[in-house]
């Protein structure tokens, strides 16, 4: 039910090299402070020659957007990024978001959604709606939604709320792709045990600041905060690669099984050896490649109206 990715002997010494540069780190708490390292480590991501960036709104939400040069008529990314609902911004995400928008030829918007501790939660999550609303609003009719990391984890959390929108006629998306998503803010994962060693970035301490900093008191497996607990029905197909050295790898595997058993098409993408949201370093691995290309693959099935042949057990 999954596609396990072999670590490929081209990546094995510049992920030495990462995994000896991060070491140090390992461990450290990251709080609004942290909010310029995190932007300077995504920006450092190739840009695409080819994307014009724009400043804009949507649905009353700032952000970016990137359109490509050639981009298809109709099509539409929403781009929701990363960074524990602490960290991270639309500009920083950019040069990343941009090789997606590029590749798959489609105009993408990524907004500025509030982060905490200023603006916990539901903060995230209504703005991520409105965002998506704003794209309804102005004409779009056939969107995917892309995040990582929490990103990924706010994607999950708006298919629900948008599946459970479906009796107002919303738009529903045609699809999704997550990085890493991190899908269960009360951290059950058994792979926070297991994967505590091997995981490079993360320990269960930085991800459990991330989530008091978000959630302040609130319950951790509210659905819109954790879409491991919401509803799953009528959800869109789904790609979801992820590293099998993550403390959130459970956060996968466990969403992966339970869409599948409420009827959703899931592709699911391990990738060995690798960390973190690793799609971003494309340039240092191959498998940031690959998992882009398989990512922007699926993506552009959804987006012309195909879908992709047995996805739920094959790669796209």
């Amino acid at each position: 039910m999954m596609t396990i990715h072999p670590l490929s002997p081209e990546d094995a010494p510049a992920l030495a090299a990462m995994r000896q540069a991060a070491s140090a780190h390992k461990g450290e708490k990251l709080g609004p402070e942290a909010r310029p390292m995190f932007d300077a480590m995504f920006a450092a991501t190739p840009a695409a020659a080819d994307v014009q960036v724009e400043a804009a709104t949507a649905g009353g939400i700032a952000g970016f957007w990137l359109r490509p040069v050639s981009a298809r008529s109709g099509a539409h990314i929403l781009y929701l990024h990363g960074g524990g609902y602490v960290l991270g911004s639309a500009g920083a995400l950019t040069n990343f978001a941009g090789q997606i928008a590029s590749r798959v030829g489609a105009d993408t918007f990524v907004p500025d959604y509030r982060l905490a501790p200023e603006h916990p939660f539901p903060a995230a999550i209504d703005d991520a709606v409105a965002a998506y609303r704003g794209l309804v609003a102005d004409g779009a009719e056939r969107i995917v939604v892309v995040g990582d990391s929490a990103g990924g984890g706010l994607t999950l959390s708006l298919l629900s709320a948008l599946a459970a929108d479906k009796t107002n006629g919303m738009v529903q998306p045609v699809g999704a792709a997550v990085m890493s998503p991190w899908t269960d803010l009360a951290l059950t994962g058994d792979s926070l045990g297991t994967r505590a060693e091997a995981d490079p970035i993360f320990t269960g301490g930085v991800l459990q600041g991330f989530a008091d900093m978000y959630l302040q008191g609130q319950d951790a497996k509210n659905p819109k905060a954790s879409p491991l607990y919401a509803r799953l029905n009528g959800l869109p197909p789904i790609r979801i690669d992820v590293g099998d050295d993550e403390l959130l790898l459970a956060d996968s595997v466990r969403y992966a099984d339970r869409a599948r058993a409420a009827g959703v098409e899931v592709t699911l993408s391990v990738w060995q050896g690798m960390p973190h949201v690793f799609q971003s370093s494309l340039g240092h691995f191959l498998a940031a490649e690959r998992s882009v290309d398989a990512i922007v693959d699926f993506l552009r099935q959804r987006l012309v109206g195909t879908s992709p042949s047995n996805s739920t057990a094959s790669e796209a």
